[in-house]
């Protein structure tokens, strides 16, 4: 990525609720806020889109951040911990494909998507998916109907099995486009 790509996508952390305390800027991946806060309780996400971590190293649950203030993130979205990692998602310009299907190693039923689904059951009749190739762009997948639940971050590449992933099932699904930034 070139540096005015990353110089796009920008976020500031503090250790405190309401923009207080320590705080530390950050411009591209972090596996690990540790060294630079002991704790992070609010951000301001001033460009691009970040998904967030409640554990080091892009682990635990995750959270889909875009452009904005998030004075008490924790009270917003439910969580139990702070953030402890943050991935930077890259703009994707251009057409969005993925390949859904009902079991693992795909196999079963498979749809390809190239739109946002806020319910796979409703268009797909699949109750949910179990594996997926990310061909273009960029993608958010959630446990729940109407973007809601938990949610996973897919970008390009060959997803075989969600049960190693936490065993989660997906059954809506997003774009992370141009307007998100």
């Amino acid at each position: 990525m070139t540096t005015t790509a990353m110089s796009m996508c920008k976020v500031i952390f503090y250790e405190d609720r309401n923009f207080k305390g320590h705080s530390y800027e950050c411009t591209s991946d972090c596996a690990d806020m540790s060294p630079y806060l002991s704790r992070c309780h609010s951000c301001r996400v001033e460009s691009g889109c970040f998904m967030m971590y409640d554990r080091p190293n892009y682990m635990g649950n995750q959270y889909f951040f875009r452009r904005g203030d998030y004075a008490d993130y924790m009270s917003m979205f439910g969580m139990s911990d702070c953030i402890r990692s943050c991935r930077m998602i890259p703009m994707h310009r251009g057409s969005f494909r993925m390949r859904i299907y009902e079991r693992e190693n795909f196999m079963g039923q498979m749809y390809e998507m190239m739109d946002d689904c806020d319910n796979i059951m409703d268009r797909y009749r699949m109750p949910h998916c179990q594996s997926c190739h990310v061909m273009d762009g960029h993608w958010v997948m959630y446990e729940q109907p109407k973007y809601k639940g938990k949610m996973s971050y897919f970008r390009p590449g060959e997803y075989r099995s969600f049960r190693d992933m936490g065993g989660m099932r997906f059954t809506s699904m997003r774009r992370i486009n141009d307007s998100f930034y």
